[in-house]
């Protein structure tokens, strides 16, 4: 089928993005905080927004390549192979129209002051949609687009876990700590044949699960028993057996700058 005048779509722009970031090989991979200006003629669509904590925002890429059908995630690793553009979050394509989840910090006016934003200064603004809580899916299926970086894949570990336990707590980062460890053992902790127990405190365990994905049933791949110890992990994988125990309490920095042998005892056999 051929296009022609009469499939022309014109969208006009909503808003406009306010960032720090000048150019799209300067955005982070977990995105930073940004404003978005809704222009003034669209200002009563806000009514009642900051009763959501979390918003869809739809964009238009002007910047991408809209010749791309098929890429490497480079930023992410140059080492995976080539996918289809439809097939992963990249950034060019025909129409590039970018999706992205942040959260919604404040509202001023016609301002929203927003966190986890992947797009530079001056990318227009298409819609806004709530995030809705029957929009999860909390064992998906997907292709592992793995960081080659372990520091990249450490910050988004980080921004899972603030997103799947809503909080900073004593756990968190160590549960961090303890994914990228398995990440490195087992690769991508969402597999449906990877079994995660967790012994310690609940905070470790909402950590854990968020990161892994892993369910009571269906299948079961999930097991946990709340210690007063500092927090231990066994990860599971056929003959496999990856065993994580904290050797002592930390401050936040220590649980992000300390090598894996000082910060746990490790116990791996195949």
């Amino acid at each position: 089928m051929m296009c022609n005048d009469k499939d022309i779509i014109t969208l006009k722009p909503i808003g406009v993005i306010k960032s720090d970031f000048a150019s799209p090989d300067s955005v982070p991979i977990i995105g930073g905080n940004a404003v978005i200006e809704v222009f003034p003629e669209y200002k009563r669509g806000l009514l009642r927004i900051e009763e959501n904590s979390h918003l869809w925002l739809q964009m238009w890429f002007h910047e991408a390549d809209r010749s791309l059908l098929s890429t490497v995630p480079g930023k992410v690793n140059s080492n995976l192979p080539e996918y289809g553009v439809f097939s992963i979050r990249a950034v060019g394509r025909p129409n590039p129209v970018a999706l992205s989840l942040v959260r919604l910090e404040r509202v001023e006016n016609n301002l929203l002051y927003v966190s986890g934003l992947d797009a530079i200064d001056g990318t227009f603004v298409l819609d806004i949609k709530p995030y809705y809580e029957q929009e999860i899916v909390f064992s998906p299926s997907t292709p592992y687009i793995r960081p080659l970086k372990r520091e990249m894949r450490q910050e988004i570990f980080i921004k899972q876990a603030m997103l799947h336990h809503q909080e900073k707590c004593a756990g968190l980062l160590l549960g961090v700590r303890m994914a990228l460890i398995a990440d490195d053992h087992f690769g991508h902790l969402n597999s449906k044949d990877l079994k995660v127990t967790v012994n310690g405190p609940r905070c470790l365990a909402d950590v854990l699960q968020g990161l892994s994905n892993a369910r009571l049933s269906n299948p079961p791949r999930f097991r946990f028993t709340a210690t007063d110890g500092i927090g231990q992990s066994i990860w599971e994988k056929g003959e496999k057996r990856l065993t994580i125990t904290a050797k002592q309490a930390v401050t936040d920095r220590e649980s992000l700058d300390m090598e894996d042998d000082r910060l746990f005892s490790i116990d791996f056999f195949e």
